[in-house]
């Protein structure tokens, strides 16, 4: 076989869903605005699905999703399917005007033709609602348009998915999912002053703007943030929310919720495998710990011993599937200590699934523990057993015990 042949029947199978319905677009759209998770910015809370009214927290200021439906006035009903792919595919509205990447349309841009004509014949197929859109409360200079040409050519590369010829037909499919409707690195990625994602190494791991909570690292080499992770423990979690390794807590709960739990079993094989081929990091920085730091976690010990160890065991193993482990956890143990911290305050409330209904969840010790006994805790935890990560302070906690986005 040539490699062109190679290349065309790879991007076939890239292009065809694992889904049952394959052959029905609007079934398959449907399918598709799952996994691109389309409902969870463009459906207010209470509201009809995808009619807008949800607004988008940025670092700049709000951004209100819009209005999805096939409203003539208020929606996508004046749109044609070019006008929407232009949208995904340029991050250019329906009157041509550039649009914030709020809409991750850098990532979008890799959906395929076929798969945004897919989605927009489903959302045709939607009542029309109307609801008018707001407008934006980003800040000056930000609320000029007009900055997004230079943006863009600074941080947007067009281009649909291109598959490799060298990788197998499941290894296309999860990178087509992660890198395009999954939009995976608009979370799992640093993010520069200028809101642009940093995505050397890709996938690395973050804080989500304003949302304040750590997406992890999804590196399953040495040094990754699910290092240890085997390929069944990704997809247990991407179906059910939970898995041996850990549960899905924060916005990855909702996330499972809205999405992923609704793939396929081969699609979440697929992301599974590209997720695996993602090359080991370098070992992080570690500071050192001072004698408070060390005082903190022998005092951590204590706290953990009387009010953790009953469900995450003494060892920091967990118990099956209902109390994660603590050991190896790349909550635990991320580079800022903020999801540990969020965690013990607020609580870890795992997404109901079909396949898990009534998860186990963690209850909040914000009011039982003060700052300086959840810095001990968190601290200990992030350096008990095999687990290497730096302390936190009670300074820390401090700072998260109100923050908003939990």
């Amino acid at each position: 076989m040539t490699t062109i042949s190679r290349l065309l029947v790879l991007f076939s199978l890239v292009l065809a869903s694992t889904v049952t319905f394959a052959d029905d677009v609007v079934q398959r759209g449907q399918y598709l605005a799952t996994a691109g998770d389309c409902a969870a910015c463009h459906t207010a809370r209470n509201g009809q699905p995808f009619a807008g009214g949800r607004v988008v927290p940025t670092p700049f200021g709000a951004i209100p999703a819009p209005n999805l439906t096939p409203d003539r006035d208020t929606g996508l009903g004046a749109w044609s399917a070019d006008d929407f792919y232009r949208a995904m595919h340029s991050g250019e509205g329906h009157d041509g005007t550039s649009l914030y990447p709020a809409f991750p349309f850098t990532s979008y841009t890799k959906v395929t033709r076929a798969d945004t004509d897919a989605i927009f014949a489903y959302l045709k197929t939607l009542p029309a609602v109307r609801r008018a859109n707001t407008d934006d409360t980003l800040r000056w200079p930000y609320s000029m348009r007009s900055l997004m040409g230079p943006w863009r050519t600074l941080y947007f590369s067009e281009g649909e998915f291109q598959p490799d010829a060298g990788r197998s037909a499941a290894w296309n499919r999860g990178a087509y999912l992660v890198q395009g409707l999954g939009h995976c690195n608009e979370c799992h990625a640093r993010r520069n002053s200028f809101g642009a994602m940093v995505d050397d190494p890709f996938l690395a791991g973050g804080i989500v703007p304003v949302q304040n909570w750590y997406a992890p690292d999804l590196s399953m080499g040495a040094g990754g943030g699910l290092a240890g992770w085997t390929e069944a423990d990704v997809v247990a979690l991407l179906k059910t929310g939970r898995s041996l390794k850990g549960a899905a807590i924060g916005p990855m709960a909702e996330v499972v919720m809205r999405s992923t739990q609704h793939l396929s079993d081969g699609d979440l094989a697929a992301m599974a495998t590209y997720l695996k081929s993602l090359p080991a990091r370098d070992p992080p920085r570690m500071r050192e710990s001072g004698a408070d730091a060390r005082d903190l976690a022998l005092k951590g010990r204590t706290v953990y011993a009387e009010q953790c160890a009953d469900c995450h065991a003494a060892d920091g193993r967990g118990k099956g599937e209902a109390y994660p482990p603590l050991d190896g956890n790349g909550s635990v143990t991320d580079p800022t200590g903020i999801n540990a911290i969020r965690i013990v305050l607020t609580g870890g409330f795992a997404p109901a699934t079909a396949a898990n209904p009534r998860p186990y969840s963690m209850p909040p010790f914000s009011q039982k523990l003060s700052d300086d006994d959840a810095a001990a805790v968190v601290t200990y935890i992030r350096q008990a057993w095999s687990n290497k990560a730096p302390s936190v302070s009670p300074n820390d906690v401090r700072a998260y015990r109100s923050v908003p986005g939990g």
